[in-house]
């Protein structure tokens, strides 16, 4: 358990308040001082400490805005501990619309980092012995890469009694159990004993409402169950995640013109058309069928594709209806259409 006051960037802050600190990052070519602000929320009552980081890729911006809200919501009068809210963590790329930084490293590839490296270094560096290393818990929050939209969904490791009561938590409809990559923040927390979920949902530089209220909300219930927020009444309808057995990507057989038609979240038959790709002038037309059974989570929005490019994106279950009903019970429990098809 934290002290009653936590000092991040030498700051102290105590119990019951609430600041904002500025972290210096490294000072640019233009003379310009590049720092990645940190909020923090120190509960005036003793709890763990729970960390939110967002935009490690500059152009994912659904993750902001679910900081944004949840901060909103969270008073230091009921918090349990601490929330240490990092909204934007590639600032430099954020600023350029861009997933990387100027070397065109992708920070989500650099931690731990270190203290004299490149900027992409210097930046997980700051996030690992500033703001992981004072944490318990944490959620790192991405959206789709650009040209690409994810159905709400959580990638941990599940193997871990504590990630999957936290993602049986969070309540969206899908739950991976995700390797970790090398070089990841995720990788870094877990390593370091800090259990963390990774959310993603929606695509690069588009705000997704659906994906951000059910981030909101799904952050407030991972709080809930950590005990860091007062219980809540129950809910009209609950989701529990379904668990994948294995995702794959369905890729392009040609390059070409796309006609998407499967949408996310619906349910798949193995060998079902998912998309069509036809040439510039309509002479060749072929069918992107899926390989395996399973639900759609994720898919290519550009109208463009070449040969072997990735387009859809298929998880596997035990019981495929049992995960179309929860993906259709989430959307209802967002006040959202169910008929996916």
């Amino acid at each position: 358990m934290p002290e009653k006051t936590i000092k991040v960037g030498g700051v102290e802050v105590g119990a019951g308040k609430r600041v904002t600190v500025d972290l210096p990052v490294a000072n640019l070519y233009t003379h310009t001082n590049l720092t990645m602000p940190v909020h923090i929320v120190n509960g005036r009552h003793e709890g763990p400490t729970f960390f939110i980081t967002s935009a490690l890729h500059g152009d994912e911006l659904n993750g902001i805005e679910i900081i944004k809200r949840l901060l909103k919501r969270v008073s230091p009068k009921s918090l349990h501990g601490c929330l240490l809210a990092i909204p934007i963590v590639n600032v430099f790329g954020f600023l350029n619309q861009s997933r990387y930084l100027p070397d065109r490293r992708d920070l989500n590839r650099s931690f731990p980092g270190r203290e004299t490296g490149s900027i992409a270094a210097r930046i997980a560096n700051l996030v690992a012995t500033e703001i992981i290393a004072q944490s318990n818990y944490g959620i790192d929050l991405h959206t789709g890469a650009i040209n690409r939209t994810n159905l709400p969904q959580i990638r941990a490791d599940l193997s871990n009694p504590v990630v999957r009561k936290m993602a049986d938590a969070f309540g969206a409809p899908v739950a991976i159990d995700a390797a970790v990559r090398d070089g990841t923040l995720r990788q870094y927390a877990s390593r370091e004993g800090k259990p963390t979920l990774l959310y993603e949902c929606g695509e690069a530089l588009r705000f997704d409402e659906l994906s951000i209220k059910a981030g909101v909300r799904g952050i407030v219930r991972v709080l809930r169950v950590l005990e860091m927020l007062p219980a809540a009444p129950p809910a009209k309808i609950v989701v529990a995640p379904t668990y994948a057995n294995s995702t794959t990507w369905v890729r392009a057989p040609i390059s070409g013109l796309i006609t998407t038609i499967c949408r996310l979240g619906q349910r798949v038959k193995s060998g079902q058309v998912l998309a069509r790709v036809n040439d510039p002038f309509g002479e060749v037309e072929v069918d992107v069928v899926a390989s395996v059974p399973g639900l759609v989570i994720g898919r290519s929005t550009s109208p463009l594709t070449h040969e072997g490019d990735a387009l859809v994106h298929l998880a596997r279950f035990d019981d495929s209806r049992e995960a179309k009903a929860t993906v259709d019970d989430f959307y209802e429990a967002h006040g959202l259409d169910t008929n996916w098809g």
